[in-house]
C-alpha cells in the first residue's frame, strides 16, 4: 500500500530498531511507495513513511529492492556529496563513500554480503542514515 511520506523532522531523527520477520508488510509498504514516487526519488528508508525499523528500498533500474536491516561493514572513498530528501527540503553536502560493503536480509530473511558501488552505494548510506536517525 502507498503510504504518506513523513517530513517531521524530530520523528525522523530517531534511531530504527531491528526488523524481524513480522515487519515485512512494512517492506511492502515501502517498495510501493518509492513506486510511486520514483519520477523524484531512488530510495527510502521505513521511518520515511512513519515505522522505526531498520528496512530501506532502492531503484536499481526498473526493480526496486528491499534491505532488511542493512549494515555497513567497511567503506572506501571518501568524497563530499550533495543530496536531498524526498521527506526534507533543501540540498545539504554530506561525506560518502565511493565503495561499501554490506550486510543486508532479503524479503525471506535470508542474509546476504555485498558490494556497492558509485550511485548505487550512495543511496544505501543515505538511507542507512535514515534509520540511525540521521537527516541528510
Amino acid at each position: 500500500m502507498i503510504r504518506e511520506i513523513i517530513h517531521d523532522p524530530v520523528f525522523l531523527a530517531q534511531p530504527s530498531s531491528e526488523a524481524t520477520e513480522a515487519d515485512l508488510p512494512v517492506a511492502v509498504d515501502l517498495i510501493d511507495t518509492l513506486k510511486a514516487n520514483l519520477d523524484r526519488c531512488v530510495g527510502m528508508a521505513a521511518n520515511m513513511i512513519g515505522k522505526k525499523k531498520r528496512i530501506i528500498v532502492m531503484a536499481r533500474g526498473p526493480l526496486v529492492v528491499a534491505m532488511i536491516n542493512p549494515k555497513i561493514l567497511s567503506a572506501s572513498g571518501e568524497y563530499e556529496a550533495e543530496e536531498g530528501c524526498l521527506s526534507l527540503e533543501g540540498v545539504r553536502k554530506t561525506k560518502r563513500y565511493r565503495s561499501i560493503r554490506l550486510q543486508w536480509q532479503d524479503m525471506q530473511m535470508k542474509v546476504h554480503t555485498g558490494t556497492l558501488d558509485g550511485f548505487q552505494a550512495q543511496i544505501v548510506q543515505h538511507e542507512i542514515d535514515h534509520c540511525s536517525g540521521v537527516l541528510v
